[in-house]
C-alpha cells in the first residue's frame, strides 16, 4: 500500500482515523516491505561496488592463525571501510553456516582493516564485515611492516604485537581534535654538546636532514637530558620527526622538561602510562595525526607512529625495563633498531654507560662512536676509590654499621658539604659458585654456563645440566670455590644507627623518591631507584658489590658497572670533592672499569669474550620453558637450523606460593625445565621461524591450551640466560 491510495476521508477503513495516523501506518507498512539486514550479519544487503573485499588481522593472538581473513563489505560501511580502522567481524562461523551468500555465525571479536581488495583468494561465501568500530585509520602501512618485522623476529603473533602497538580507544579522545602543527623550530645551539668530539657535526647533520648513527657515552651529571632535547630540536629543524624511549617515568619527565625549556609548548607529546588512557590515547592521536612531531615516552612509545621519522633516541638501553613482559617480549632498543632500518633515520643510543649491544654496533661499523676526550671525562667525573672485603673498619662505630674505615671517612666526610647516596643491591640474588682465591665466576667446560651446587651437592651446569667434578679456575688455577654474595642485610638502619644525628631517607620499590635537597642527609636507594639531588651528593657510598657481581646472569659485570656508573653520575666532580668509594674486589674488571670511568672499554673487552665463547649478542639464543616432558615433546618436534646448539635442559627454581606469577615463569610450586637453543650469527631468523612454526603446530594442536602441564613457554633472546 502506498499513500496514493488513501483519502483523507479514511479510504483506508470506516473507523474515522484521523488522516496523520492513517499516514504513520501506510509509511510503516512501507518501509516494512523493503528487506533489511540482519544485524552484524548483514544478511541480503548489497556490498560495496568497488573493493567489495576487506582483508582483516583479527585479534586472536594464537600463532596458528597469525595471518589474514578475508571479509565482505557492505555498501553501508563503504566510506567507512578503509585501510587502518578498526572493525569487528565474526570469526569461528563453519563452512555448512551460509545464508543468502553470507557465512554467519561465530563470536564477534576486534580486528584492523589491513586493506581493500577487488576479489579475494579464498573461492567460498565470504562472511560480511559485522562493524567499523571507528573511521579513524590507527594502522598506518609502516606500522603494520614495523609490527609484523618484530612478530618475526621475537616467533610471535602480529596481533600481539599490535595490541602493544596501538592503545586503546576512547571515542572521547577521537571525537576532539588534535591541534594545529607548528612551524619547524630553528636550528639549536650546540651547548654542552661542545664536550663531546663530534657533538657538533652530529646536531649539524641532524639539522640538514641527513641521517647520522651514533652511540653515545654521555658525560657524567645531569645535562644528558638537555642534550637530548637539542638533538630532537634538530631534527625538527628539518622538517622531520622524532622519538625518544627512556626506561622510567622519572627520565621521561626529565627529558619532558628539557624539551619544553628547548622547544616551548606544544611541540612533543608525552606517552606514559601515567597519564591515563583517555589522555595517552589522545596524545597518541596527535602523533598519529601529524599534530606533534617529537614522543617521548617509556618502552610502550617505542611504537609511535611519528610522521616523517627523522632519529630514534634510546637512553640507557641496558635498563630492565626497556624489555617488554607481554607476549612476545620485544626489547625497545631492538624494536628501534628494525625502526631505523625500515625507515633509513637516524639513531642515537645513550647512557652514562655502555652495553655489548652498543659496543657490537659500533665494531660492525653500523654506528659511530660519540664520546668526549679523556679530559672531559676527569674534569666532569668524581673520584672513584675502591675497598676490598678483607679491608676491615678499625674503630667501633665502623664496625656497628660494617663500613671499611675508607667507606666510613667517606661518608663522613661528604655529610659535612652535602647529601651522600648509598646504593644498596636489591635483595634476593640467587648464589652461584666462584672461585676463593680471585672470584672469577665458575664456568661450565662444555658450554661456559654458570656453576652452581644444588642443595650442596656435586656441581652442575645452569645451562646444559652437565656435572663437573674436576673443576678448577682458568684465571688463577685455583680448585676451591665460595658462594658469592647475596643481599643487603639491613644496611638502612645500620648506617641510621652509626650516624644517629643525620636523616635517612630511603629510595626502592615501595616509595622512589626523584629529587632530595641538597643538604647533609644519607639517601639509601636501591639500584635504579636513585633521586637527583640538589647541586648533586657530595659522595656515594656502593655496597655489597659481591651481591651485584655474583648474579646468575651473563650480564652481571656489564649490569653491576651500569649500576654503579648510575650512581656515580649523580655525584659531583672531583674538582668539587665528590668521591665515590665501592665495596668490591679491586682488581675486577668492571671494578677497574668504574675507576678508570671506562665502561666502553669494558664492553669491547666483554663483546670479545663473548664472541670468542659463542655468547649473545654476537650469537642468537632462544629459551624453551615447561614441564620436562612438554619441553622433550617440542625439542623434538621443532625442526632447528643445522649449526643449532640445544643446551639443556635444566630444571628451574621452583617459584614460592604467594607470588604473582611473571609470563613464561613456572606457576607457584611446579618444577620446570628451560632448554636454550643457540645458533651463530645469521641464522637468528632461521631459529625465529623454526620454533615459531613449532609453536603454531602445537597450539592448532591445543598441545598450549591444556593448562600449565602442557604448556611450552618460547622466548627469543631472554635477558636472563644464566
Amino acid at each position: 500500500m502506498s499513500s496514493e491510495n488513501g483519502h483523507g476521508e479514511g479510504g483506508a477503513g470506516g473507523d474515522g482515523a484521523p488522516p496523520e495516523q492513517l499516514a504513520l501506518i501506510r509509511e510503516s507498512v512501507r518501509r516494512a516491505k523493503v528487506p533489511r539486514a540482519k544485524p552484524r550479519t548483514w544478511r541480503g544487503a548489497a556490498l560495496a561496488e568497488e573493493l567489495p573485499v576487506a582483508r582483516v588481522l583479527v585479534d586472536k593472538g594464537v600463532l596458528h592463525l597469525d595471518r589474514y581473513f578475508d571479509y565482505a563489505v557492505p555498501a553501508e560501511l563503504d566510506a567507512d571501510a578503509q585501510p587502518g580502522v578498526r572493525v569487528r567481524v565474526r570469526f569461528g562461523a563453519g563452512r555448512g553456516r551460509v545464508r543468502e551468500g553470507r557465512r554467519e555465525g561465530g563470536g564477534l571479536v576486534d580486528g584492523f582493516l589491513v586493506e581493500r581488495l577487488a576479489e579475494s583468494d579464498y573461492a567460498g561465501p565470504l562472511a560480511a564485515l559485522a562493524q567499523v568500530v571507528s573511521p579513524e585509520r590507527v594502522l598506518s602501512t609502516e606500522l603494520l611492516g614495523l609490527a609484523r618485522a618484530v612478530a618475526d623476529r621475537y616467533a610471535g603473533s602480529l596481533a600481539d604485537v599490535l595490541q602493544l602497538a596501538v592503545p586503546p580507544r576512547s571515542a572521547r579522545a577521537e571525537q576532539r581534535p588534535s591541534p594545529a602543527p607548528l612551524p619547524p623550530p630553528s636550528a639549536p645551539e650546540t651547548g654542552s654538546w661542545a664536550r663531546y668530539e663530534h657533538g657538533g657535526a652530529f646536531l649539524a647533520a641532524l639539522a640538514s636532514g641527513a641521517s647520522p648513527r651514533a652511540v653515545w657515552n654521555a658525560l657524567p651529571g645531569p645535562g644528558w637530558s638537555e642534550e637530548v632535547a637539542r638533538a630532537v630540536a634538530a631534527t625538527l629543524a628539518s622538517g622531520r620527526g622524532a622519538l625518544v624511549v627512556v626506561p622510567d617515568g622519572r627520565a621521561a619527565a626529565r627529558v619532558d622538561a628539557a624539551l619544553t625549556g628547548v622547544l616551548g609548548e606544544g611541540r612533543h607529546a608525552l606517552l606514559t602510562a601515567d597519564a591515563g588512557p583517555e589522555k595517552r590515547y589522545g596524545q597518541w592521536l596527535a602523533v598519529r595525526r601529524g599534530a606533534v612531531r617529537a614522543v617521548v615516552g617509556t618502552r610502550a612509545a617505542m611504537f609511535a607512529p611519528v610522521r616523517d621519522l627523522g632519529l630514534l633516541v634510546i637512553w640507557d638501553d641496558g635498563d630492565d625495563s626497556h624489555s617488554e613482559q607481554h607476549a612476545p617480549q620485544p626489547h625497545a632498543r631492538d624494536v628501534l633498531l628494525l625502526r631505523a632500518a625500515q625507515d633509513g633515520c637516524a639513531f642515537l643510543m645513550g647512557g652514562w654507560s655502555c652495553t655489548v649491544e652498543g659496543a657490537q654496533l659500533v665494531e660492525t661499523g653500523w654506528a659511530r662512536p660519540l664520546v668526549a676526550a679523556r679530559e672531559q671525562v676527569r674534569h666532569a667525573a668524581p673520584l672513584v676509590r675502591t675497598v676490598g672485603d678483607q679491608d676491615l673498619a678499625r674503630d667501633e662505630a665502623a664496625r656497628a654499621a660494617r663500613l671499611p674505615t675508607l667507606a666510613w671517612q667517606a661518608v663522613r666526610e661528604g655529610l659535612r658539604h652535602g647529601p651522600v647516596l648509598v646504593q644498596v643491591p636489591r635483595r634476593g640474588y640467587v648464589p652461584r659458585m666462584a672461585c676463593a682465591a680471585c672470584r672469577a665466576p665458575a664456568r661450565c667446560r662444555h658450554c661456559s654456563g654458570p656453576l652452581e651446587a644444588r642443595d650442596g651437592g656435586e656441581l652442575s651446569c645452569g645451562w646444559c645440566g652437565r656435572e663437573e667434578s674436576a673443576w678448577h679456575c682458568p684465571e688463577c688455577g685455583g680448585f676451591r670455590l665460595r658462594a658469592q654474595v647475596v643481599g643487603a642485610r639491613r644496611t638502612a638502619e645500620e648506617l641510621g644507627r652509626a650516624f644517629p644525628a643525620v636523616p635517612v631517607r630511603t629510595s626502592g620499590r615501595e616509595q622512589v623518591l626523584d629529587t632530595v635537597p641538597g643538604t647533609p642527609a644519607l639517601v639509601v636507594s636501591t639500584p635504579g631507584a636513585e633521586p637527583v639531588a640538589e647541586g648533586g651528593y657530595a659522595a656515594a657510598l656502593l655496597l655489597d658489590g659481591w651481591a651485584m657481581l655474583g648474579r646468575p646472569d651473563l650480564r652481571a659485570g656489564e649490569d653491576a658497572l651500569r649500576r654503579w656508573i648510575a650512581a656515580a653520575s649523580l655525584v659531583r666532580p672531583q674538582g668539587d670533592g665528590g668521591t665515590v668509594v665501592v665495596v668490591a674486589e679491586p682488581t675486577l674488571r668492571p671494578v677497574q672499569a668504574l675507576v678508570r670511568w671506562d665502561p666502553v672499554g669494558h664492553a669491547v673487552r666483554e663483546l670479545a669474550e663473548r664472541a670468542e665463547l659463542g655468547f649473545p649478542p654476537v650469537s642468537r639464543m632462544a629459551a624453551v620453558a615447561g614441564t620436562g616432558e612438554a619441553v622433550a615433546a617440542f625439542l623434538g618436534a621443532v625442526e632447528l637450523p643445522r649449526e643449532a646448539e640445544v643446551l639443556g635442559p635444566v630444571p628451574l627454581p621452583v617459584p614460592p606460593a604467594g607470588r604473582a606469577r611473571r609470563p613464561g615463569a613456572p606457576p607457584p610450586g611446579e618444577q620446570w625445565e628451560r632448554a636454550l637453543v643457540r645458533v651463530p650469527p645469521g641464522r637468528g631468523s632461521a631459529l625465529a621461524s623454526a620454533l615459531k612454526t613449532a609453536q603454531a603446530a602445537r597450539m592448532a594442536r591445543g598441545g598450549n591450551g591444556g593448562g600449565a602441564s602442557s604448556a611450552v613457554w618460547v622466548r627469543i633472546d631472554p635477558p636472563d640466560i644464566g
